[in-house]
């Protein structure tokens, strides 16, 4: 008896899930797909795929409460309270979301790779390194000398970046191995 009270609302409930595990599939798949083809590394694919698992999991959070009877009023002054307070929380840590809209940019529109070596044109303190890893908030670069530099990746995005050398960390390695085996 208790089942046929809420059967629509679980057969809805199913069809919900079904359907954003479908999706949540098909998104990975072609994240996977896009990233393999332009070379981007492991770590970063399973980052935006997280992204995405989470933007999925807030969006079935959404339509399973309105599937078990909320109402819209309800649903937007919770969502609206939710919001009010992260807006605030967020807004003294705004670099921090810049850098990963940025970090996110960079996963599907980013002309470097790992192992190129850029030159970043910045009047204060100019860069020329090549990259060696690119994370969530921020890109490690190696400098000549071997010092690792860390810049945040809302500010790549916002600065003038040249090509020095295409696949530079594979050319170091290969002399390196020559002058060792000397």
């Amino acid at each position: 008896m208790i089942f046929g009270d809420y059967r629509d609302k679980l057969v809805y409930s199913a069809i919900v899930l079904i359907s954003l595990l479908i999706i949540r599939f098909i998104t990975h798949f072609t994240i996977t797909k896009v990233a393999r083809k332009n070379e981007i590394n492991e770590a970063r694919i399973r980052l935006i795929r997280r992204y995405v698992t989470v933007a999925l999991f807030l969006v079935a959070i959404l339509i399973e409460a309105s599937i078990l009877g909320a109402e819209f009023d309800e649903l937007a002054l919770i969502f609206s309270s939710v919001f009010a307070i992260i807006g605030i929380g967020l807004f003294a840590i705004w670099s921090i979301l810049s850098n990963i809209t940025s970090g996110i940019i960079m996963f599907f529109n980013f002309p470097y790779k790992v192992g190129d070596k850029i030159e970043i044109h910045d009047k204060d303190f100019p860069i020329r390194a090549i990259i060696e890893d690119i994370r969530a908030f921020q890109l490690h670069l190696r400098l000549d000398n071997g010092d690792l530099v860390t810049y945040p990746n809302n500010l790549i995005l916002q600065k003038a970046v040249t090509l020095v050398e295409k696949d530079a960390i594979d050319y170091e390695s290969d002399s390196d191995d020559g002058a060792a085996a000397v």
